[in-house]
């Protein structure tokens, strides 16, 4: 049950319901500490009773069980697990998780935008809201709320406009062809032929692939459905100087290629390119040729029209070119 008490200047709410941890709370006004207890009163008595006793779960278990139960089932987990571990190391973590507040995390975005770009922050914060509402309505965590739920946010990520420039490839793949690795100038070329992302061309086989027809098949992909590339004539050039001899067209793991990229494009002297961009570079490629929403999306595999967008950035010149198309 509830009660409110006078402290001094301010009343202190708490309530206490068996099951749960007691919770307390200092107001201004008694009408608002009793409003209080009357809603969190009527919450916890129609929330199933935890099956977790929370007392004293740190935020580091938390997020070490959340990368484990939930992120490393889903594609594309590494980056995602990553940061979890990362913030498991953070002092925030040391927290146990009955003391935690949103003025905890209005702290930890105010220090993380002074390191990092805002739309990092908001993607962070945005693991932590899906973490404690995973935990409180699916696991059955005794917390009476989301302390990210109502944070306010820092703007995300504008989307890139960065294109490949011409000079810029030649001189990537230049660079690209003095590494050891044999795999990493024929990736970065089939990146920009085809538009797919990093982890579909990494599971990418030599039985998916139908070099005489021109079609790749991709199976599992992020977005759930399977889809057929085509292939351009470059694009097949490029897989028929890759050697044969594994049963993945790349066999080479996710940081290996980034590690190798970054030493690339740094040798090509080029700066702001992420590997990312030769996927942007592609899907604009294609709209240039003159290919239309739906035949984009079939080979880029973008269910959200409004996504594919963020991808697309023309260049006026080649849009000019097809000015002529249009005249008597």
């Amino acid at each position: 049950m509830g009660c409110v008490r006078k402290r001094g200047e301010s009343w202190n709410a708490q309530v206490r319901i068996a099951g749960w941890r007691s919770f307390t709370k200092s107001f201004a006004k008694k009408s608002d500490a009793l409003r209080w207890v009357q809603k969190l009163e009527h919450q916890l008595k129609n929330t199933t009773l935890p099956v977790i006793n929370v007392g004293d779960i740190l935020l580091r278990d938390l997020l070490q069980i959340y990368a484990k139960e939930v992120s490393a089932h889903l594609k594309g987990s590494e980056i995602e697990t990553y940061k979890l571990n990362l913030y498991s190391k953070h002092p925030i973590a040391e927290n146990k998780l009955v003391n935690l507040t949103q003025r905890h995390f209005e702290y930890l975005r105010d220090q993380r935008l002074k390191e990092v770009k805002s739309g990092t922050v908001h993607a962070d914060l945005m693991m932590f809201r899906r973490v404690f509402k995973t935990a409180i309505h699916k696991w059955g965590y005794g917390l009476p709320s989301n302390p990210v739920e109502h944070l306010q946010l820092p703007s995300p990520h504008k989307s890139r406009k960065r294109r490949l420039m011409p000079h810029e490839k030649d001189r990537l793949l230049i660079a690209a062809k003095t590494q050891k690795n044999i795999y990493i100038a024929p990736i970065i070329e089939f990146a920009i032929e085809t538009g797919m992302r990093r982890s579909e061309m990494l599971r990418l086989r030599w039985c998916d692939l139908d070099l005489d027809n021109g079609f790749a098949s991709l199976y599992d992909t992020k977005n759930g459905e399977d889809r057929r590339v085509p292939l351009t004539r470059r694009c097949v050039e490029v897989l028929r100087t890759v050697p044969q001899d594994h049963e993945k067209v790349f066999p080479i793991s996710a940081n290996c290629l980034r590690l190798a990229w970054v030493r690339a494009r740094n040798k090509a002297e080029i700066t702001d390119l992420r590997f990312h961009d030769l996927r942007h570079e592609a899907v604009s490629r294609f709209f240039e040729m003159g290919m239309s929403v739906p035949e984009v999306a079939l080979i880029s595999g973008h269910k959200d029209v409004r996504q594919l967008f963020r991808y697309t950035h023309l260049n006026p010149t080649n849009v000019f070119k097809k000015y002529p198309a249009f005249s008597d």
